[in-house]
C-alpha cells in the first residue's frame, strides 16, 4: 500500500486491492498545505463541521464519503466498498479558540491490504479506557503529534505505551506550512522514542506492505506534499 501525506490530518492510502482512500481532507487556505489533487474512491472525515478535517467536496473522483462521527453515533461500524470502518466518538480540545463548545468528532479505523490502520481524528483530550482500547492490534496509527489544539503529548504517549501500535505516523504538528501558535514541532513528539526506533522518510510518499510492519512500536516521519 502506498501512503501519501498531504499535510495536517490528510493522508492518501492507495492499496493494491481495495478503495483508494483519503482521510480528513482540509481547506488549503485554512491550514497552509497544497490542494489535494489525487482522486479517491473513499473519503473518511472525522466530522462534517471542521474545514481543516472535512473537505470531501474538494476531492476528485466522486468518492463515497463516510463521516466517522456518524458511524460512531450509528453503532460504531459501517461496511462500504468492501471494507469495514469502525469509529468511536471523541471531542475537540475543551479550550479550542474557535469553538465555544468543543466539537464532537470521530476516531476511526479500517483495514486495507491486510494492514490495520487507525486515525485519531481531531481528539483534544485524554482518552478514556474505552477510547484507548479502540486502538487494540493497530498496525499503523496516524497520531496527533502537535499537542496544542489536540491531545497533550503525555496523554498520547500513555495510549501508545499501553496499546503498542506497530508503526506510528505523526500528523497535525507544526511545519513550515502549518504554524499555529503553541502547536509543537515534531521534535517534541520524537523525544519520547529511542533514536533507533525513528525513521525519516524525507518524502511525502512511502510504500508499506504487511510484511514490513515492525514487531515493536516504531515512528515513521513523513514530509508533506509540496
Amino acid at each position: 500500500m502506498r501512503i501519501k501525506w498531504y499535510g495536517h490530518a490528510a493522508f492518501g492510502l492507495f492499496p493494491g486491492d481495495g478503495p483508494k482512500t483519503i482521510t480528513d481532507p482540509y481547506t488549503p487556505e485554512t491550514v497552509g498545505y497544497a490542494p489535494i489533487s489525487d482522486p479517491a474512491d473513499l473519503v473518511i472525515i472525522s466530522s462534517a463541521d471542521d474545514d481543516a478535517h472535512c473537505r470531501a467536496d474538494l476531492i476528485a473522483g466522486d468518492p463515497q464519503v463516510v463521516n466517522a462521527l456518524e458511524v460512531a453515533d450509528g453503532g460504531g461500524t459501517l461496511e462500504t466498498l468492501g471494507i469495514s470502518i469502525s469509529a468511536i466518538e471523541v471531542c475537540e480540545w475543551e479550550y479550542h479558540p474557535d469553538h465555544a463548545v468543543p466539537g464532537r468528532n470521530g476516531m476511526y479505523r479500517f483495514t486495507l491490504d491486510g494492514i490495520n490502520c487507525a486515525h485519531m481524528g481531531d481528539v483534544g483530550n485524554r482518552l478514556s479506557d474505552e477510547q484507548e482500547e479502540f486502538f487494540t492490534d493497530v498496525d499503523i496509527l496516524f497520531a496527533l503529534a502537535g499537542g496544542h489544539l489536540t491531545i497533550d503529548l503525555p496523554d498520547l504517549m500513555e495510549m501508545i505505551h499501553r496499546m503498542r501500535p506497530k508503526l506510528v505516523i505523526p500528523m497535525h504538528f507544526r511545519t513550515l506550512a502549518y504554524q499555529p501558535r503553541n502547536t509543537l514541532w515534531i521534535e517534541s513528539f520524537l523525544m519520547n522514542f529511542r533514536e533507533d526506533d525513528i525513521e525519516f522518510v524525507c518524502s511525502s510518499e512511502v510504500d508499506v506492505s504487511r510484511g514490513q510492519i515492525p514487531d515493536r512500536t516504531r515512528v515513521l516521519v513523513m514530509d508533506y506534499v509540496r
